[in-house]
């Protein structure tokens, strides 16, 4: 049996803080296994900026939560063009800013937001064959899925990396950021970020993103038996 055919229903769920390499790495895994691929961080971005858009007080988890139901967001799951849309508008850029940012923990800590997006990204995992990257998704989403990581990178290395992405920005700043970020994430009562039982850690550190990509589809062929 070939690899495609018997990777063609495998879900990888990849949990871990922003920064540890998740999107890289999961887009990577997805392409190379071609694997559908779903970032669940960029719904949680999208219902943010909805709410942004909206004039929703994201600080006001009543009004957040009345208005959880509202937008319409659609997630593309090609790897190397991933895609979201909410009522129909493309805002893949749009949620990167910084507005989106710093709004996007009280808006993901209400759980009638958590609830809504569940429903959401288990529908397209459930389609089979998927890289899922996030914080939940081994723990809460889809713990049933046949191989969980959960990936990690000291501090310095993520604020690092993050600033890249974000065209240079302070990296203390951004480390600072990513630690509270953190904090909110852990803390959290509903679906809080943890290592998912029975999931590998990996810390990416000191690997470049070509050698976690490899760890990772080793670990997928392996659960597959794949080789």
């Amino acid at each position: 049996m070939t690899r495609s055919a018997q990777t063609q229903s495998i879900v990888i769920a990849l949990d871990g803080p922003s920064g540890s390499g998740k999107s890289s790495t999961s887009r990577g895994v997805a392409t190379r296994l071609g694997l559908r691929y779903l970032d669940t961080g960029a719904m949680f971005r999208a219902m943010t900026w909805w709410m942004l858009e909206h004039d929703v007080d994201v600080h006001d988890a009543e009004a957040v939560a009345a208005a959880a139901n509202r937008p319409q967001i659609v997630s593309g799951t090609d790897p190397s063009a991933p895609t979201i849309t909410v009522d129909g508008t493309d805002v893949a850029e749009a949620i990167r800013g910084t507005e989106v940012t710093g709004a996007v923990s009280p808006v993901s800590a209400v759980p009638e937001v958590r609830a809504r997006l569940l429903e959401l990204q288990r529908a397209v995992i459930g389609e089979g064959g998927i890289v899922v990257e996030g914080r939940d998704i081994g723990s809460v989403v889809w713990p049933q899925a046949e191989l969980k990581l959960y990936l990690t990178a000291d501090a310095g290395a993520r604020a690092a990396r993050r600033a890249l992405e974000e065209g240079g920005s302070d990296v203390a700043a951004t480390e600072a950021s990513l630690l509270a970020r953190d904090k909110i994430d852990s803390s959290r009562t509903t679906a809080p970020l943890t290592v998912p039982e029975g999931a590998v850690h990996l810390d990416t550190t000191p690997f470049t993103l070509d050698e976690v990509i490899e760890k990772v589809v080793a670990l997928a062929e392996a659960a597959e038996g794949i080789g």
